[in-house]
């Protein structure tokens, strides 16, 4: 019997003035002592005093988030938490903020390394409570049941997977996202685009998470270029949160595939942001996975405005693989690893750390060996 299972944050507030309803979800949460978990760039932007002046108790930051979030940030969080005595995080920021305060939440209430809880459904007790409030448009993490850090030692990223990490409360508010620069916003924004596309082509895909993915992919083809072209276009940053929000509950719950386990290791080795690794390497995986799921590329076409009708099966599947570049091209993503420096001789042991990516491989249409990873590796080159 097939069996499908939905998780989300416990409660979505969502909408232009959402961020005045964090009081009230503080008081029903019972928290008293709020850490925010941040960086120092929404510090400098003022993102972070629009969160602090809504709050009657006086809060502790915690400003050293890093765009790709390591395992020692998680540490010394921690640490400010059980020093401080807070009861509660509040995270602002991307998805290195809310992924290093849901580990943080919760490390600060179970024993041991963190080491201990990388895996799938590893944490014993659940962690502090958290409010997730996501100022890009593109990794959903407020609303998953995963932590991905980076291994700083082994140069690899490494993911805690757990109900216990889905937030509280996810406030998503287009308004946050005002600050973000074109660069952030359009490698967010094909990330959400990345999550959509392969939470609709996993093999756990169901017909809830196939709604979502397919809803998500429409917003971002028409808004994506708007948004970026136009940063205070706030229609166009309500919907792509909006997506990314929907993307994230697609993915969160159908699972992702080879795109992102050939991005972790630049992200490990080399520090390439997330969203870039992933929007860089799209086309070029689902050129590749293009024979296992020509009937969904063709539904992906659609979703991204090309017409399909009159086309076969493989001519709609390219015009889907088209659509993405296209739309990777009007925001200026990257279009190979050449452009940041990556040897061509690291290629071979790259595909090696890819394929330990199991957790995730599971998920994708197609089936991947190593050489097939080195393919398409040099095909991104």
């Amino acid at each position: 019997m097939n069996i499908s299972t939905f998780a989300a944050a416990n409660k979505l507030v969502t909408g232009r003035d959402s961020l005045t309803q964090l009081p009230e979800e503080m008081t029903r949460l019972g928290v008293q002592r709020p850490l925010i978990v941040t960086d120092k760039i929404l510090i400098q932007a003022g993102v972070v005093a629009q969160v602090e002046e809504l709050l009657p108790m006086k809060v502790g930051i915690f400003q050293d988030v890093n765009p790709e979030p390591e395992i020692e940030i998680v540490d010394q969080c921690v640490s400010m938490i059980r020093e401080g005595n807070y009861d509660g995080l509040i995270a602002v920021g991307g998805g290195s903020a809310i992924d290093i305060a849901k580990a943080a939440s919760v490390m600060a209430t179970n024993e041991g390394s963190i080491e201990l809880y990388f895996g799938t459904n590893l944490v014993k007790k659940p962690g502090l409570p958290l409010i997730a409030i996501p100022t890009t448009a593109g990794t959903g993490s407020e609303v998953t049941n995963i932590s991905i850090l980076s291994d700083t030692k082994e140069q690899v990223k490494k993911g805690i997977v757990s109900p216990y990490l889905l937030p509280d409360v996810a406030i998503v508010s287009p308004v946050m996202t005002l600050t973000c620069p074109p660069s952030v916003t359009a490698a967010s924004g094909v990330d959400a685009l990345v999550h959509a596309v392969e939470a609709y082509i996993s093999k756990f895909a169901s017909p809830l998470t196939d709604a979502l993915a397919i809803g998500a992919m429409k917003l971002i083809a028409v808004h994506l270029p708007k948004a970026y072209a136009c940063p205070d276009n706030i229609e166009s940053r309500e919907a792509m949160i909006t997506a990314s929000l929907m993307a994230g509950l697609a993915f969160g719950n159908a699972g992702v595939g080879a795109v992102h386990a050939l991005a972790y290791p630049l992200g490990g080795r080399y520090h390439m942001a997330h969203g870039v690794s992933n929007s860089l390497l799209l086309p070029y995986v689902m050129k590749w996975n293009k024979i296992a799921c020509m009937e969904k590329l063709s539904d992906i076409a659609e979703a991204l405005g090309e017409k399909v009708d009159g086309l076969n099966r493989d001519q709609a599947a390219e015009a889907a693989i088209e659509a993405m570049t296209r739309l990777c091209r009007y925001v200026e993503i990257p279009q190979s690893l050449r452009e940041f420096n990556i040897p061509e001789e690291a290629i071979a042991e790259m595909a090696e750390e890819a394929m330990k990516q199991t957790r995730i491989l599971k998920n994708n249409p197609r089936t991947l060996r190593k050489k097939d990873i080195e393919d398409i590796y040099r095909a991104a080159y």
